[in-house]
This record gives structure tokens, sequence and C-alpha cells, in this order.
């Protein structure tokens, strides 16, 4: 699933079709009308975390790619794209993603604030969230969209090995130096995976997601699924200190 890092590197690449209109689309999964989008010019594109945002002057067209989603700038596969958007010199096609039309203003869908990656990222308030429940782990908080819009479980990984915290720590007993050093290293490192990414050398800097050994103590790696979410979380047992 692409983490927010590498939704802002599509933002990036699609600038090109900013103020295009679309002269003909295809939606083939009936969540939206492929009609009302004839004729209608992009006014922008945004992101908020995972979610990739088209934006028409009076609606959204929200994408969420999922596990397997991908897409084609000025290409296509053979596949029938779930979304096609053709425009005079050029085309967006993608494919396997969650589509869903917003006609609501985006300032009253989204809380901007947790974003990880943006200008308006709010540290005070993801403290705050983080604190209203006395039995969130460190895992979970991580990957909580509501209050880490964009990290994944490479993210997550990462974070807590850098940061030194058992992925099953119970946030209310980190001492709150350590919550600060978590949240700072989630900002840190989204940017450093937003540049690895674009160089195409993201997997060679991993020190922990999908690694066999601490590089710290040179001890296996736990490999285990934690949290609400059961994703997989990758630790050393020695050097990341598990509060509860």
């Amino acid at each position: 699933m692409p983490e927010g890092p590498s939704i802002l590197i599509l933002k990036e690449k699609v600038q090109q079709f900013k103020g295009d209109k679309v002269i003909h689309a295809t939606c083939n999964n009936g969540a939206i009308d492929a009609d009302i989008l004839t004729d209608q010019t992009i006014t922008d594109f945004k992101s908020w975390g995972k979610h990739f945002l088209i934006c028409f002057p009076k609606f959204t067209i929200r994408i969420h790619m999922m596990l397997f989603g991908s897409y084609r700038i000025n290409q296509h596969t053979e596949k029938p794209p779930r979304l096609h958007l053709q425009f005079e010199d050029g085309e967006l096609n993608f494919y396997a993603c969650q589509l869903q039309l917003i006609t609501e203003p985006l300032d009253d869908v989204y809380d901007w604030h947790a974003d990880i990656m943006s200008n308006e990222w709010d540290t005070k308030k993801a403290i705050k969230k983080i604190k209203s429940d006395p039995k969130l782990l460190a895992c979970d908080a991580l990957m909580s969209q509501q209050i880490f819009s964009g990290v994944g479980n490479i993210i997550k990984n990462e974070v807590l090995f850098r940061s030194r915290i058992h992925p099953e720590s119970l946030v209310a007993a980190m001492p709150p130096k350590k919550l600060k050093e978590m949240i700072a290293e989630a900002i840190i490192y989204s940017f450093e995976f937003f540049e690895q990414r674009k160089a195409g050398t993201l997997k060679r800097h991993w020190q922990a997601y999908h690694q066999k050994e601490c590089p710290r103590n040179q001890v296996p790696f736990i490999n285990k699924n934690t949290g609400k979410s059961r994703r997989a979380s990758f630790y050393c047992e020695l050097c990341q200190i598990l509060y509860k």
C-alpha cells in the first residue's frame, strides 16, 4: 500500500494536467458516474496522507490505492483502468484502487493538521489525540490515520527502530521526551522516504523493515504481527524498549 510520501510523488508527477479539461472519462466499477467528469476542468491536485485528491470546481475524486493500486501517466496497460481520464495532450489511468466522490468542501472532510508531511502538521494536536487513549500501543498510534495520516507499515517500523521503542509499548507509559522523539522521527523519516523513493533507493536504506538482523546488536529481529491491525513488526528486543 503506497504511504504518504509516495502519494506526494504522484501529486508532483501529475501537475502537467492541472488546469486541463477532461475530454473523455471511464469508471469501470460504478463508484463514480464518468459522465459527470466530461468537460470538467481540474482545478488542483491535493493529498491527505494516503488519499490522492483530484479537484474539480464542484467536487473532488478521492483515490485510495489500497494494497495493490497503481497508476499510469500518458500510458495504459491491457487491463481496463478503474478510472481513466483523457485530456487533449495526455491521459491518467488508475488501477485496482478505491474511488469516492466528495461533494463537501475538503476542509470539512479532512484534518490537515494530521497529515505528517503537510505544512499544517500539528505536533501538539497529535499528542492530545494519543493521550486520549490510555491503552494505545505505539504501533497502533503510528498506524492511525487520524493521528499520523500518511504513515504506513514501512514508516512505522523504521521510526520505532530509530527511536528505540518496542512496537507493543503503551504510549501512556512512555516518557514525554520519548513520545516527542517518536513523533519527530516520524516526520524526519517520512521526508527521507520521499527523497529515497524518488531516487529509487528506498529499500537500500531500510534498517528494520523486512530485515533479518539488528544493525546495532547483530541479533535476529523479532518478526511479529502486532497491534489491532496485526501488521508485521520487525524489532530488536535488546535495543527497543518495551514501555508498559
